[in-house]
């Protein structure tokens, strides 16, 4: 990943991950014992150590939620996460994440993490390679050693230490939510496919980009953000395509040109995450995911290398050599400055409240800031909706400028001359 020094050698908090790792901003205790609650047609468990607590449901157990969770649970409050995927290994989890001071890396501080995120940190992952379609090096540097900068982690990794914080039974695997009814005056009831249901004081929305639990307080919805992205894994690279890790190196490697792109990241387990981009209509990527192309491996590679045809070799192993796990996604976001009439008892956090593109880097380090800040926010105020508005108020600033940031950078770096442009957004925030 990116890392810039001003002349004394400071770090420059400077980030568009994961196509590219800097900011345009730059440039312009101990956990209470459980109990048994009945909650319609499962039964749960919550802590027992504040009754005036307000019951929690954390809708999604991605990192948002996690810490949000964690934190509660710290204070002794009461807080259940529910999640559709039938276990924690039931999908990947994505590639490198660098943790940014003021976000991220405060979160994981906040909920007593942050030793063991430095545990870790991968060494080197933070070195950054970028070429142009025809081979060119644009762009080459060397990151800083160990927890300096902004430090890399998996985000696998991550998930799994959140996790590994809960107490026993916060998890409710396999729990599809299909309707939320409102609970006069407060509260809702949650309705789940198998099902349970449960009623909460606090209802969560920590479930993403299609949440289930955004339409309670917008009908604003996503929108395709004029390009798409193929997901791929090779697993135990450096045994298997030692030719394409030699080309990725310990950390990020990032081709660009002709309004497309190829990422590739070192993880720690030894495999390398990657993604092919490209422009695309939203008519043709709905199209293409029909294709017949798409129903084997070997033939979705195909598909993809033909996408990249004329690119340099490296960037074409790179596809060919990826696992049977390849998916087409596409790049979406909810506009920008998206606010909202401030609930009583609903609150989102993370992609449910601010989806944007991945290119500021801000992602998963704002999921971790909101599950932190609400959670604080929660514990100290007199009532949910005083926490609500407070956490919101401040969720809406932070969340506006980095949907700005994502914005300004799918534009830079899917263009005609993505590497040379990311090249010289690097070096303008070196003079800084």
């Amino acid at each position: 990943m990116f890392r810039l020094l001003d002349s004394g050698s400071k770090a420059l908090n400077t980030s568009i991950p994961t196509f590219c790792h800097y900011s345009h901003a730059q440039l312009s205790q101990k956990i209470a014992p459980s109990r048994q609650v009945s909650c319609g047609a499962a039964s749960f468990v919550t802590n027992a150590s504040s009754s005036q607590a307000p019951q929690v449901a954390i809708v999604g157990g991605g990192i948002s939620g996690l810490m949000c969770a964690r934190i509660l649970q710290q204070n002794g409050h009461r807080a259940i996460v529910f999640e559709r995927d039938a276990s924690r290994d039931s999908r990947t989890q994505g590639g490198l994440l660098d943790m940014h001071v003021e976000s991220g890396q405060w979160a994981l501080q906040q909920a007593g993490l942050f030793d063991h995120f430095q545990a870790l940190i991968h060494e080197g992952t933070q070195d950054i390679r970028v070429m142009d379609h025809r081979g060119t090096v644009h762009w080459e540097e060397e990151g800083p050693p160990g927890t300096e900068g902004r430090p890399e982690i998996d985000r696998p990794a991550l998930r799994a230490m959140l996790l590994d914080a809960l107490q026993p039974e916060t998890i409710k695997w396999g729990h599809h939510l299909v309707a939320i009814e409102p609970r006069p005056p407060h509260g809702h009831t949650l309705r789940f496919a198998d099902g349970a249901s449960m009623t909460a004081d606090v209802v969560v929305g920590a479930d993403g980009a299609r949440s289930r639990v955004r339409p309670l307080v917008t009908n604003v919805s996503p929108s395709y953000c004029g390009a798409c992205y193929f997901d791929m894994r090779i697993p135990d690279a450096d045994r298997m395509h030692p030719e394409v890790t030699s080309v990725v190196g310990r950390g990020s490697f990032m081709a660009l040109g002709d309004s497309k792109g190829i990422m590739a990241q070192r993880l720690g387990d030894g495999s390398i995450y990657a993604w092919a981009a490209c422009r695309m209509s939203e008519d043709r990527f709905t199209q293409l995911q029909l294709d017949k192309a798409w129903e084997s491996a070997a033939a979705s590679k195909q598909a993809v290398g033909a996408m990249f045809e004329g690119w340099p070799p490296e960037c074409l192993r790179l596809i060919h050599a990826c696992d049977h796990t390849m998916k087409s996604r596409s790049f979406a976001a909810l506009p920008v400055g998206l606010t909202w009439q401030s609930r009583s008892d609903v609150t989102l956090l993370g992609d449910s409240a601010h989806l944007s593109s991945p290119f500021a880097g801000e992602g998963a380090n704002l999921a971790l800031q909101d599950g932190a800040d609400f959670a604080l926010e929660l514990l100290k105020a007199a009532d949910p909706a005083e926490a609500i508005a407070a956490y919101e108020a401040r969720m809406f600033s932070r969340a506006e400028a980095a949907a700005v940031e994502s914005a300004q950078g799918l534009e830079m770096c899917l263009a005609p001359d993505g590497a040379e442009r990311l090249a010289q957004f690097m070096r303008s925030a070196h003079e800084l």
